[in-house]
């Protein structure tokens, strides 16, 4: 349920009415704010927009069908969704209200059940419309394929993930992302569902490996109140608000076996249960999944369930790791350079030959998201207008050898530039400015690096 955080605007000249409805609505957990009359109500409303207006018709002062037409045609309110209060006594204008923004109505003396239902659910509908519009938003910036957009790549590999995306994203095909950690596993299923025929409904998102593995199943399947200690209200998961739309499941590797065979049987009928409810749901979702790990052998060795990898398989889309598309750099570089000198106000005069060599002769562990980070970190640097610090890349790598480099030097040169980064953090993985951050990995995938590679505190 969207009470737990949703702010609800009260305004009615009498008071007895105001305290009514904050009462009920208290008590299903929406947090209130009142006005005694319109000019009040446009001030709250444009200091702190509330989620929701519940606006009385028949006020002293400026009416409430003039207080909508103000709320609707200033932009930071018009798109607060307004629900009128009416007296069944009061003559009130059905038309006239929708025509001014309106998007419902409740008479009084109101029902709780009904009052409360109509609030949800217009809440409910205002977050699936910002989440979508963001999602769209997201998309122009990110995916506009051939149009200088974040997908940058002409190499056979990337033109491989393209035409993936092309054939599937039409369908209502289950999807399974395979890469490193910084593919751009993320920007491949907003393109999917960007391209499919859910694509003007809701893209919802879980990082299964950012969640403490006793709330999985009541983010996936949602809570009925009281379902367990601080479930002070119902809540929907994140199948009931993809309904129609898209789920993206980023780390589907991490998931615990436990919520593992729940997400199997949505997948099959497409029903499930909320965490402490009895009522079977059904929901509508397409499902892309993601993962930086070797699925097949996460089954073989009992961490996954074979019947969901070969549920989630139907189509996987394997993308390449940076150091499979080195052609790829100096576009890749030339586009992040130009969106971060943009956004940090920098000039941005060219990149220097030097740079560009030293960074297609590196291997890139932490794939685009690190290159992001250098190219950053490089700007704030530089000097002149010109990506010039190529010393910054001196300890990623050196030019590599003739011929191909043999496994032993590149596992040399990752190991040592991991190893001094950890150096320079003073071995702090986690957090703002730690090593996992500088390295643009995730702080699981640098300690498994870690492990692999051998590099312990202190050799």
């Amino acid at each position: 349920m969207v009470a737990e955080t949703a702010t609800v605007l009260i305004v009615d000249d009498e008071p007895l009415n105001r305290d009514l409805l904050a009462q009920e609505l208290g008590g299903a957990g929406y947090r209130t704010l009142e006005a005694a009359g319109g000019e009040q109500a446009l001030a709250l409303a444009a200091a702190k927009p509330p989620d929701l207006i519940l606006l009385d018709v028949m006020m002293r002062g400026i009416d409430g069908y003039e207080t909508c037409r103000r709320l609707k045609a200033d932009e930071a309110t018009r798109p607060i969704p307004v629900i009128f209060l009416t007296a069944l006594a009061e003559t009130f204008e059905k038309v006239r209200a929708f025509k001014l923004g309106a998007v419902d109505y409740v008479t009084k003396p109101f029902e709780p059940e009904e009052l409360l239902a109509r609030v949800g659910a217009h809440i409910a509908l205002r977050r699936e419309i910002e989440a979508h519009r963001k999602s769209k938003a997201a998309i122009r910036a990110l995916v506009d394929a051939g149009r200088g957009d974040e997908m940058v790549g002409a190499t056979p590999p990337m033109q491989r993930v393209r035409e993936a995306i092309a054939q599937v994203a039409p369908t209502d095909s289950t999807v399974l992302i395979e890469g490193e950690t910084g593919t751009g596993k993320e920007l491949v299923a907003r393109a999917i569902h960007a391209a499919s025929a859910r694509g003007e409904r809701a893209l919802i998102k879980l990082n299964c490996a950012a969640l403490p593995r006793e709330l999985v199943e009541s983010e996936l399947f949602g809570h009925e109140k009281g379902a367990f200690t601080g479930a002070i209200a119902q809540r929907r998961g994140r199948f009931e608000l993809a309904d129609g739309g898209t789920l993206f499941l980023d780390e589907i590797g991490e998931l615990p076996l436990e919520a593992q065979a729940k997400l199997l049987r949505v997948l099959q009928d497409g029903e499930f249960e909320r965490v402490g409810g009895t009522r079977s749901l059904r929901a509508d979702v397409r499902v892309i999944a993601a993962t930086n790990r070797d699925l097949q052998a996460e089954v073989q060795a009992g961490r996954f369930r074979a019947d969901l990898f070969y549920r989630l398989n139907v189509f996987p889309i394997h993308l390449p790791p940076l150091r499979e598309r080195r052609d790829d750099i100096p576009r890749l570089l030339a586009h992040f350079a130009a969106r971060t000198a943009r956004r940090l106000g920098r000039e941005l005069n060219g990149i220097a030959p030097a740079f560009i060599e030293r960074a297609r002769a590196y291997d890139w562990p932490g794939n685009i998201r690190e290159l992001q980070n250098v190219v950053e970190r490089a700007l704030i640097v530089s000097r002149g207008g010109a990506l010039d610090a190529s010393a910054l890349l001196a300890p990623l790598a050196a030019p590599r050898a003739a011929g191909a480099a043999a496994a032993g030097t590149l596992q040399d040169v990752e190991r040592a530039y991991i190893a001094s980064v950890l150096e320079a953090t003073h071995w702090r993985i986690e957090g703002s400015g730690g090593a996992a951050e500088k390295l643009g990995l995730n702080p699981s995938t640098l300690r498994g690096r870690m492990r692999k590679l051998g590099i312990r505190k202190g050799q």
